[in-house]
């Protein structure tokens, strides 16, 4: 029987299963709770703004949105959200999954850090970062009832110190390679937790660059 929360059915297809094993083997349970909320928060807000969206692809994109973070998806050099996306590619190639749906989900990965952007694309890559500015920004929150809320965190907790503990788990996952953070949000992350830490600016770039005017 299909799980059902807060009036929303968990994809059930032998994609959906293969992806909710693979990031519970990868993941700890603040990552694995936190993903399944994004989606769940994605599925609400696409049936509250009437969208049509695939389910399977959203939950895949919320699934795999923080794989990056892990060290087994994480590289050198790339942004986490880029690990994460390449992850999901090929995972879904495994699955003969067409060339368009895989890169709505790349995307949506890609770009969840980087508000205003997503909004405006199509629905699997406006929902993953909808369900993420839900559950770590609180954007929308009282676009939800109380019962919605409820009945999401009763399945999938949020920890008593999920606000900080999500933070720790950004720096831990990119303060090896702070360069990937120029220009997103995470830079506030290194800020705060990783002393010394400079940010590279964009117009200290423009104005030491090899052009002569």
């Amino acid at each position: 029987m299909s799980e059902v929360i807060a009036g929303i059915t968990i994809p059930d297809s032998e994609i959906a299963r293969a992806a909710t094993q693979l990031v519970r083997d990868t993941e700890d349970d603040l990552l694995y709770n936190h993903s399944r909320r994004v989606f769940l928060w994605g599925s609400l807000t696409g049936n509250r703004r009437g969208l049509a969206y695939d389910a399977e692809l959203l939950y895949v994109g919320a699934m795999f949105h923080d794989m990056g973070l892990t060290d087994r998806y994480s590289s050198t050099d790339l942004r986490f959200e880029v690990d994460g996306a390449n992850a999901a590619r090929e995972f879904l190639k495994g699955y003969g999954v067409a060339e368009r749906d895989i890169e709505d989900v790349w995307t949506a990965i890609a770009l969840h850090t980087t508000p205003g952007i997503p909004e405006h694309m199509r629905p699997t890559v406006a929902l993953v970062t909808a369900g993420v500015e839900m559950d770590v920004l609180g954007i929308a929150y009282h676009d939800f009832t109380h019962e919605q809320r409820h009945h999401v965190c009763a399945h999938h907790p949020r920890d008593a110190d999920f606000k900080e503990n999500i933070i720790d788990h950004f720096a831990q996952g990119i303060t090896r390679k702070p360069q990937t953070t120029f220009g997103n949000v995470k830079a506030d992350v290194l800020a705060l937790k990783k002393p010394g830490f400079q940010r590279t600016n964009f117009c200290s770039m423009i104005l030491n660059s090899a052009w002569p005017t």
